[in-house]
């Protein structure tokens, strides 16, 4: 539908930029702004948005739109439709008791700061919009009109961001009557923008930032007073838009969706969240884009009860503390302590949030007991458990980052950590800190080549630091040296790979390895990717892993396939030393390559991912 616009582009100060655009057929002839005092106003018969220096307000119909992002709250209805990418706010709107039907009122006046606006909505670019001629009526008349019109397109439409607006106008024009006119307003919070921009172009090069660039960051960020949620928000926006991080995250949600749709979830939908969950963490996926998804998981009816004797043992043992017993002794013995840790570590391995309810449950309790005049030395109590509670966390997430990630800096600072936290466990039980941490990573078949090397390194240079055979530093360059090797095993895999794809047929005598050793050596200098020697053991593992690479690929996955021989496919990958997250990658390559339905590979897969 031929129509006209009209674009007034400003700033309200160093923080906040304004677009605001008016479409009609006859929009020159309209006038739909005007400054009054401090404030800017925009109008149409009925309808009115003001910006003003520290907030807005908003009359008659419309509404707000912008992107979803990690913070906006997002309906499970929302989560499972695939492309539903908007949030979408209409004035007076709001959602009844069965959280599915969208209930309207006339009650459309209101206001917000605009720190509000970029909390509650999109951090970065946030939409409000009002129109005139395509309704009528009560104002509940027209926001029902308005949801009817433009709502199943708003939800879903791509153009919302930081376009020129010119599509996003079309499409929302093109389905009013013809004596519509719609006024749109955009507001960009220009410092997140900044920020959201350089983290952006930083993380899009490899997907890692160094520690100096993320000083940087961490440097503009405290420059523009940008708070921490904020900018957490957006690095986690701009990783998942990632298409290796987006695949992984979408997985694991149609997983969650599918279980919470028939109210159950089975051991293997179990271990294919425990494998997304590791491959996250391998691939440096912040844990706060799965909050949302696990908060889908309705434990009363998702998970078995009788399969969860952790969660009554620390239960039983958090009421008899600090409830029924706190009369007579309200203290912790280390025997209490190590059963909770193992609780907690029991519910973060099945991703059992029951354990954190009952745990906040405990908190409130204390509190109002307290406040009823309890004895003081029930809070001592629950800040000892939730100091170690805080403890495992840090441990954890230190030890997994080492094992399961690559190009992690670990240094002095982690490692002192780490002996602290250690200390703290050996006072409850010098068993705990095996059992608790490394026990699992071990056990875990996704530990590859070099994070088995860091963990294993980790763990007798803390033990020979303490009995005073190492120093931290020691210690520290030991870890550096790995992941050195680490960084320049990867490099050469890809270009030993490419020298032998396109100049060696053959790569098995002595005197064939050594001339590929050189012309790679060679590249890496004149690419400036490596200047000192090559260690021959390395590049011969590198060469040997690519030999196995090429059996597995050419002789045993076409009979794991043609055969669904899935023990074949084990058995290699238990013996071969490759990792099972280069395998896969593999594997995935092959399939696309060759046309094949990748559900093949996953019910191949399905049998091992435990």
């Amino acid at each position: 539908m031929a129509h006209q616009e009209i674009r007034l582009h400003g700033h309200l100060n160093e923080t906040i930029e304004y677009f605001a655009m008016a479409a009609a057929r006859d929009a020159y002839s309209r006038y739909f702004f005007e400054e009054a005092g401090d404030a800017l106003r925009f109008f149409s018969p009925g309808s009115e948005f003001v910006l003003y220096p520290d907030h807005i307000s908003h009359r008659g119909n419309g509404g707000a739109i912008c992107e979803y992002m990690f913070g906006v709250d997002q309906p499970i209805s929302d989560l499972a439709k695939v492309d539903v990418r908007n949030r979408l706010v209409l004035y007076g709107a709001f959602y009844g008791e069965d959280a599915n039907q969208l209930q309207f009122t006339s009650k459309t006046s209101g206001l917000q700061s605009y720190e509000q606006v970029f909390f509650e909505g999109n951090a970065t670019v946030n939409y409000f919009f009002f129109i005139t001629g395509s309704v009528s009526g009560s104002l509940q008349e027209q926001q029902e009109n308005i949801a009817r019109l433009l709502g199943k397109t708003l939800k879903r439409s791509t153009e919302v961001g930081l376009g020129d607006d010119t599509e996003l106008l079309d499409e929302m024009y093109g389905l009013l009557g013809h004596r519509s006119s719609l006024y749109l307003i955009k507001l960009i919070n220009k410092k997140h923008k900044l920020y959201h921009d350089t983290f952006r172009a930083l993380y899009l090069g490899n997907k890692s930032i160094p520690d100096e660039e993320f000083g940087k960051l961490r440097d503009l960020a405290e420059q523009l007073g940008i708070d921490k949620y904020q900018q957490e928000r957006i690095r986690v926006d701009v990783m998942y838009k990632h298409p290796d991080n987006r695949r992984i995250v979408d997985e694991y949600k149609n997983i969650l969706i599918e279980c919470n749709l028939k109210g159950s979830i089975n051991q293997l939908e179990n271990a294919r969240l425990t494998r997304l969950k590791t491959l996250s963490v391998r691939n440096k996926i912040p844990s706060a884009l799965f909050y949302a998804l696990d908060s889908m998981l309705k434990h009363d009816k998702l998970v078995d009860l009788d399969e969860q004797d952790y969660l009554a043992e620390a239960r039983q043992v958090l009421e008899g503390i600090f409830f029924t017993e706190a009369q007579i002794d309200a203290s912790i013995t280390p025997e209490d302590m190590g059963l909770l840790l193992h609780a907690k570590s029991k519910a973060s391995e099945n991703r059992d949030h029951t354990f954190e309810h009952i745990l906040l449950e405990t908190g409130k309790a204390c509190d109002e007991k307290i406040h009823q005049g309890a004895d003081i030395s029930l809070l001592e109590n629950f800040s000892y458990i939730i100091t170690y509670f805080d403890r495992y966390d840090n441990t954890a997430a230190l030890i997994n980052q080492l094992a399961f990630m690559e190009n992690v800096y670990f240094g002095e600072e982690q490692i002192r950590s780490l002996l602290g936290n250690k200390r703290a466990f050996d006072e409850l039980d010098g068993k705990l800190w095996k059992g608790l941490f490394f026990s699992k990573v071990f056990d875990n078949k996704y530990l590859g080549q070099f994070g088995r090397k860091k963990v294993v390194a980790l763990e007798k240079g803390m033990s020979k630091i303490e009995d005073g055979s190492l120093t931290i530093k020691d210690l520290a360059t030991r870890m550096l040296i790995l992941d050195k090797e680490e960084r320049l095993y990867a490099i050469l895999l890809v270009h030993v790979k490419e020298r032998i794809r396109n100049f060696y047929s053959k790569y098995n005598t002595r005197a064939e390895q050594e001339a590929l050793l050189v012309e790679v050596a060679d590249e890496l200098y004149n690419k400036g990717l490596h200047t000192g020697d090559i260690p021959l053991p390395l590049f011969h593992n590198v060469v040997v892993n690519i030999k196995k690479e090429a059996v597995y690929l050419h002789n045993l996955l076409p009979k794991v396939i043609a055969d669904r021989d899935t023990s074949l496919r084990e058995d290699f990958l238990d013996n071969s030393g490759l990792d099972r997250f280069y395998v896969e990658e593999l594997e995935r390559e092959y399939f696309e390559l060759n046309g094949l339905n990748l559900e093949r590979l996953y019910s191949i897969r399905k049998g091992y991912a435990d």
